[in-house]
C-alpha cells in the first residue's frame, strides 16, 4: 500500500494471496428453514471454522507476516477482548516470533486460555475503567514491540476483507452483505471486498443496542463515544469507532441495525438448533438481525458473515438456555 490511510480491492486482494495455504478457505452454508423465516436466499460465511475460531487471524496474519525480520525478533503486541489476542498469538507462533496481549480483566475464560495456549504472554486491565489503546502502545513502547492493533490498520483491515472476498466468489453477486460490526475492521474490510467488485451491493452493519457507537457516528458525520457497552456480544463492546475504520464505512457502508441481547440468544440456538454451528455472541448478530426482521427493504440474495465461534460449552449454555 502507498498510502496507509486507504484500503482498496487490490490490497484485499493481496491479502487473501499472502494468507492463501495459512488461513482457511472457511465454507458457505445453506438453511432453507432460514431462508423461509428470513424471506430471502442467504448465504452463511462461517468465520468461527477459521483458525483460533475467529475471522480474526487473517488480519493479523496478513499484517504481521509483512514485519521486518528484525521487527518479528522483537516480537509482537497487541490488545483485544479475546479473538485478535488469539490470532495474533497464533501468527507469532507460526512466524516463529513471541507476543504480549493486553486483554480486559473480565475476558471469557476459554478466550484467554486460548490465547495463553498459542504461547503469548497475558497482562490484564479494567476495561471500564482503563484505556487499552494506550496501555498497549506504552507496552509495545517500553519493549520494542510491534504494535499489530485488532482494527486501526490497513494490513488488518484488508485481511479481514478476505472473507467477503471468498464469499463473493463462491457464492456470485449479491444484493446485499450483513456484517456484525465492533471496532469496524470486519466491516471495512468486506464494505471494500463487495463495493469493489460490486458497487450497488449494500452492506449493512450490525451492532448491538447497548452499544451503537458506529451507527450513532455515521448517522452524526463524527466518531461518536458511548459508554462502553454491557452487552453479551463482548467482541463488540466497543465505545467509538476506529478512526481509520470510521473514515472507511463512512464512505462504504450503507446502513446499521440493531439488535437486542435476546434477538443474539434466539440466532446462537437457532444456529445451533437448526444448522448445528456454535456461535459466540458477537458472530451471532448478523443472524440475529435477520432472524428479527431488523433490515428493510429486505434483499433478495444475503451473505451474512458468522464471525466467530469462541464460546465455552458452560457460557453457552448460560447464554441459550441449554
Amino acid at each position: 500500500m502507498t498510502d496507509t490511510q486507504r484500503v482498496t480491492l487490490e490490497d484485499v486482494q493481496d491479502a487473501a494471496a499472502r494468507i492463501k495455504g495459512v488461513a482457511h478457505r472457511t465454507p458457505v452454508l445453506r438453511s432453507r428453514t432460514l431462508d423461509r423465516l428470513v424471506g430471502a436466499e442467504v448465504f452463511v460465511k462461517c468465520e468461527n471454522f477459521q483458525r483460533v475460531g475467529a475471522f480474526k487471524f487473517r488480519g493479523a496474519y496478513n499484517a504481521a507476516s509483512r514485519l521486518s525480520p528484525e521487527q518479528l525478533a522483537k516480537g509482537i503486541a497487541a490488545y483485544s477482548s479475546g479473538n485478535h489476542a488469539q490470532a495474533v498469538a497464533l501468527t507469532a507462533r507460526e512466524l516463529g516470533t513471541s507476543a504480549v496481549i493486553v486483554m480486559p480483566e473480565d475476558t471469557p475464560r476459554s478466550k484467554r486460555e486460548a490465547t495463553a495456549g498459542y504461547g503469548a504472554e497475558i497482562i490484564t486491565y479494567d476495561r471500564y475503567t482503563g484505556d487499552r489503546v494506550a496501555i498497549g502502545e506504552a507496552l509495545a513502547a517500553d519493549r520494542g514491540l510491534a504494535l499489530v492493533p485488532p482494527y486501526e490498520h490497513p494490513h488488518v483491515i484488508a485481511g479481514q476483507g478476505t472473507a467477503a472476498l471468498e464469499l463473493i466468489e463462491e457464492v456470485g453477486e449479491l444484493d446485499a452483505v450483513v456484517v456484525p460490526v465492533g471496532g469496524g475492521g470486519l466491516i471495512a474490510g468486506t464494505a471494500t471486498a463487495a463495493k469493489g467488485l460490486h458497487p450497488a451491493m449494500r452492506v449493512i452493519g450490525v451492532e448491538p443496542e447497548a452499544g451503537d457507537d458506529t451507527k450513532r457516528s455515521l448517522e452524526a458525520g463524527r466518531r461518536v463515544s458511548v459508554p462502553v457497552p454491557r452487552t453479551i456480544a463482548d467482541g463488540q463492546a466497543a465505545d467509538i469507532p476506529g478512526e481509520l475504520t470510521f473514515s472507511v464505512n463512512q464512505r462504504l457502508v450503507d446502513e446499521i441495525a440493531l439488535v437486542s441481547d435476546e434477538g443474539i440468544r434466539d440466532a446462537m440456538r437457532f444456529a445451533f438448533e437448526r444448522m448445528k454451528l456454535v456461535i459466540e455472541p458477537s458472530g451471532a448478530s448478523g443472524l440475529a438481525a435477520l432472524l428479527g426482521h431488523r433490515i428493510a427493504p429486505l434483499p433478495r440474495r444475503i451473505g451474512v458473515i458468522v464471525s466467530g465461534g469462541n464460546i465455552s460449552a458452560e457460557r453457552f449454555g448460560e447464554i441459550v438456555g441449554c
